[in-house]
C-alpha cells in the first residue's frame, strides 16, 4: 500500500485513536489496549493501510471496518450512545447474545462490550 492514506482511511485511523485515547479500544481477548504502538497497528489494520499484510487482506479489512462503521457497532458508537436500541439488538442477534429480547439499551451495550 502506498504511504498516503485515503480520506476514509484517515477517518478510520482517527476513530480508532479516539477509542484508544478514551480507553475504549479492546484487543480480541477483551482486554483494553494500553500501548500506543499497538493502537496504531490496530488503526492501520482496520483502515486497510497496513504494510504488514498483502493488498487483498487490506481491502478485506477496510471493507469489514466500513461495514461496522455503517452499522454503528464500533466501540466509540457503543460507548457514546450514538446507536439505537434496534441497531444494538441487530448486532446482539448477529452475535447470538442470550436473553437479548428482554434487555434494555444499556444492557445490550454492556453485553456487546464483553
Amino acid at each position: 500500500m502506498s504511504a498516503r492514506q485515503t480520506p476514509a482511511q484517515k477517518k478510520t485511523v482517527a476513530r480508532v485513536m479516539h477509542e484508544f485515547k478514551h480507553g475504549e479500544l479492546h484487543q480480541n481477548d477483551g482486554s483494553v489496549v494500553t500501548d500506543k504502538r499497538q493502537a496504531i497497528a490496530v488503526a492501520l489494520s482496520e483502515a486497510g493501510a497496513s504494510d504488514r499484510v498483502d493488498e487483498d487482506t487490506n481491502r478485506h479489512n477496510a471493507r469489514r471496518t466500513a461495514d461496522q462503521e455503517q452499522r454503528g457497532v464500533t466501540a466509540r458508537d457503543l460507548h457514546e450512545g450514538t446507536t439505537t436500541r434496534a441497531a444494538l439488538y441487530a448486532e446482539a442477534r448477529r452475535r447470538d447474545v442470550p436473553g437479548r429480547s428482554k434487555m434494555t439499551k444499556a444492557d445490550l451495550q454492556r453485553a456487546l462490550l464483553k
